[in-house]
C-alpha cells in the first residue's frame, strides 16, 4: 500500500507546474497550472486559472474533499527516464531531484526538461546532446 501511494504522489508531483483541469463535485471545472497539493487534505492550489467569461484568476485554491478529477492533457516530462539514460553514460554520478525537477551529473552540471541549466564543458556539451537525444525520441 504505501508504494501505491508514493507512486501516487509522484504522480501527482510530476504535475507541477503543468496545465490542468479539475472538475469539483458540482461539475465546475478550473483549468490552470498546477501549482501545488496539500498531501493530507489533498487540496490543490492553481494558477494563471481561466475564469467564466474568459477572466484570468491569479490563484485559485480547491479543497480536497469537493475535487471529482484532476486531468492532465500534457503528458508530464519523464525526468527519470532521463536519469536512467544519463547513468549509462555517467555512472554512479547521476543524482535525481523530482521534487525539484533537477537532475545533477558529476556534482556540477545540473539538466532539466528545458535541458542543461548549468554547467560547461565537454561533459556538459555531453549531457546536452543526451537531452536532446531522449527529447527527440520521446516526442
Amino acid at each position: 500500500m504505501a508504494v501505491a501511494s508514493r507512486k501516487f504522489f509522484e504522480e501527482l508531483g510530476q504535475l507541477i507546474k503543468k496545465q490542468v483541469s479539475v472538475e469539483d463535485i458540482s461539475g465546475k471545472v478550473f483549468d490552470g497550472t498546477l501549482i501545488g497539493y496539500d498531501s493530507n487534505s489533498m487540496s490543490i492550489c492553481l494558477g494563471t486559472v481561466k475564469g467564466e467569461q474568459g477572466t484570468k484568476i491569479h490563484r485559485v485554491f480547491v479543497y480536497g474533499p469537493t475535487i471529482a478529477r484532476i486531468s492532465a492533457s500534457e503528458r508530464p516530462f519523464n525526468l527519470e527516464g532521463l536519469a536512467e539514460r544519463l547513468e549509462r553514460v555517467f555512472p554512479k554520478m547521476v543524482r535525481i531531484y523530482s521534487d525539484a525537477g533537477i537532475i545533477v551529473v558529476m556534482d556540477k552540471i545540473r539538466v532539466n526538461e528545458g535541458g542543461v541549466v548549468e554547467g560547461s564543458g565537454p561533459a556538459a556539451d555531453r549531457v546536452r546532446d543526451i537531452h536532446q537525444r531522449f527529447i527527440t525520441e520521446a516526442s
